[in-house]
């Protein structure tokens, strides 16, 4: 018999599934604590969550015969994805089954705030009837900002040509092939949608890159007459500068389904007319929280019978079972996609990789894969895998060119990138030596040797004495240990390049003390592990 604890409120549906499958037994246990959750996960095959339960490290130290975890929903956050990846637990989530209810709730809040739906309902329901005071706009002929253009922003745009808006769209990523086709026009340029916009939505993950996105310089480029609109992630826009926005009348209005901290913890929102806010509701519809119910509970018995995989989060990689050069250069390849994702910025136009050498003459499929989920993770929520890197990769019309050459060059065997986008290309060259110890040999062209671990800084600076050891300086006053560096130079350019791997993460301050020093041009913070 296959148990399935099932921890957080469960649509009915999905656990009616379970109960039709031949030897399969949900068990519903609510509000269990970490302590009982710890006690009693070994008995079960399969686990079944929602937010609310937190699956940690603790929980998961003695899994006994647990398979697999399903999230009903998109984030893993409150599962610890990597002490299930140790014990050989899978970790799956459900990212289709709310993009539809999310999309609607975008639409639901735009059109509340046009037509001045919850003031107006309010002050009749206290026996005034003001037809003037809340006269609206219509969307037909507005121009509608996109911030990201996944399968959320997309279910947005059809939604927005069907009231005859015009679509602007930008992803910090890349364009979905079919975005033109439904009537959008992409841009790559984020300051024509600040400038062009009538409503901005935006739908991309919270990471560093778009962590406040949306700030008061941001806001000083729209319309006076523009809304916004959040119901991707709160921090995509910057509390403090839209509160001001609105209570000085800078922009016309905003709606808020997300916040920083749920519940927040200040309701700065209260006295601001202006400011139409919902408690996260983008994915509570009945027939989502159906839709991922019965998903969940199907793709783990799925799972846990030893059949096919889907949206895994942890997935094991396909370079498990390949040879030991080939695993060593899928992490090679890993960390040089982060780090070409970190010194690329813009939207992608064309990837390629080339594989010299002895490396070339194996089956490097594994190899290319890491390296996508290396390139593409920051633009991503759910973490990245081998099963759904490529289907993601896919949808925004990303390939990657794979060139492979028996012939060495400068060393025996070598792995290199050319990242193409709007506003750069960058080539980056690594090997591995000795079997194991993994270098970046060079960086546009500048030789270089460094090792791509923990947190890399990539700095490209202006080639005159005492770079090094002002760099060195800085990381010293802030405690931070330089563990390995490489310096390319092209003396005949007056440019060079400095590549540090450092023990931890610099704070903000130390990170803006690097930028100013004067012979500093482009400086990047690679996160590598």
């Amino acid at each position: 018999m296959i148990r399935i604890l099932i921890t957080d409120k469960l649509a009915q549906e999905g656990i009616d599934l379970l109960k039709r499958m031949d030897g399969v037994e949900p068990v519903v246990k609510k509000g269990v604590s970490e302590d009982e959750l710890a006690e009693i996960i070994g008995q079960y095959d399969g686990l079944i969550v929602r937010s609310e339960t937190k699956v940690t490290a603790r929980v998961l130290e003695k899994p006994g015969k647990l398979k697999g975890i399903a999230r009903a929903g998109v984030g893993v956050d409150n599962i610890d994805v990597p002490a299930a990846t140790r014990k050989g637990v899978l970790v799956m989530n459900t990212p289709g089954g709310n993009t539809l209810s999310a999309a609607e709730h975008t639409m639901a809040l735009l059109l509340a705030m046009s037509r001045n739906v919850v003031p107006a309902c309010n002050s009749l329901k206290t026996g005034t009837w003001d037809r003037k005071k809340y006269t609206g706009n219509q969307l037909n002929g507005k121009v509608l900002g996109l911030i990201g253009m996944g399968r959320i922003g997309m279910a947005v745009a059809r939604m927005a040509r069907g009231f005859n808006m015009k679509v602007l769209g930008y992803d910090p990523l890349a364009a979905p092939p079919d975005a033109e086709k439904i009537g959008v026009e992409v841009t790559t340029e984020l300051e024509h949608i600040f400038r062009e916009s009538d409503v901005i939505s935006v739908h991309v993950p919270k990471n560093e890159q778009t962590l406040n996105m949306i700030g008061t310089a941001q806001i000083e480029m729209m319309k006076p007459t523009v809304r916004l609109v959040n119901c991707a992630r709160g921090g995509i826009i910057n509390e403090a500068a839209l509160r001001e926005a609105l209570a000085s009348g800078r922009i016309a209005g905003a709606a808020l389904d997300v916040f920083p901290k749920e519940p927040p913890e200040e309701y700065w929102f209260k006295d601001l007319a202006n400011c139409l806010v919902t408690p996260h509701l983008g994915a509570s519809t009945e027939e989502a929280q159906i839709e991922v119910a019965v998903e969940a509970a199907q793709i783990l018995v799925d799972a846990v019978k030893g059949g096919p995989v889907r949206n895994a989060v942890n997935a094991p990689s396909t370079a498990g079972a390949a040879p030991p050069q080939v695993m060593q250069y899928a992490e090679l390849g890993r960390r040089i996609g982060r780090v070409a994702s970190t010194i690329g910025p813009g939207h992608i136009k064309s990837v390629g990789v080339e594989y010299r050498g002895s490396i070339a003459e194996m089956d490097v499929a594994a190899v290319t894969l890491n390296f996508a989920m290396g390139l593409l993770q920051d633009h991503f929520e759910m973490p990245l895998n081998m099963v759904n890197t490529p289907v993601l990769a896919k949808e925004r019309g990303i390939s990657i060119d794979v060139t492979k050459n028996i012939e060495s060059k400068d060393v025996a065997s070598s792995f290199s990138t050319k990242v193409v986008t709007d506003k750069c290309t960058r080539t980056i060259t690594g090997t591995v030596f000795g079997g194991s110890l993994l270098r970046i040999t060079e960086i546009d062209g500048f030789k270089i040797e460094v090792t791509p671990q923990g947190t890399t800084l990539v700095i490209f600076n202006d080639d005159k004495p005492g770079v090094i050891g002002a760099v060195g300086t800085v990381c010293g006053k802030h405690a931070i240990n330089i563990c390995t560096m490489g310096v390319g130079q092209k003396p005949e350019a007056g440019q060079a390049v400095l590549a540090v791997s450092l023990d931890k993460a610099p704070n903000a301050e130390a990170v803006e003390e690097l930028g100013r020093l004067d012979f500093v041009n482009e400086l990047y913070v690679c996160k590598l592990d």
